[in-house]
């Protein structure tokens, strides 16, 4: 039996494909499908979860130089 699911189609360089696919790991049901290297179908629910995580993600490899460790 069929199912349809609304998706978003996400265009994004390998390495925030790589991330995405990570996060989707963790939390499974977010990527409906991997298009190819730069494109992803993202469930449309789930998108603000996904830009939450990328955003933690990225924030831990942005070096600040007035924040003290």
């Amino acid at each position: 039996m069929l199912r349809a699911s609304r998706g978003v189609l996400v265009q994004c360089d390998p390495s925030i494909r790589a991330l995405i696919l990570q996060i989707d790991n963790e939390r499974p049901g977010i990527v409906l499908e991997e298009l190819d290297d730069s494109h992803l179908l993202i469930k449309q629910d789930k998108i603000d979860v996904v830009k939450d995580e990328l955003n933690k993600l990225l924030s831990k490899n942005i070096y600040n130089p007035f924040e003290e460790e």
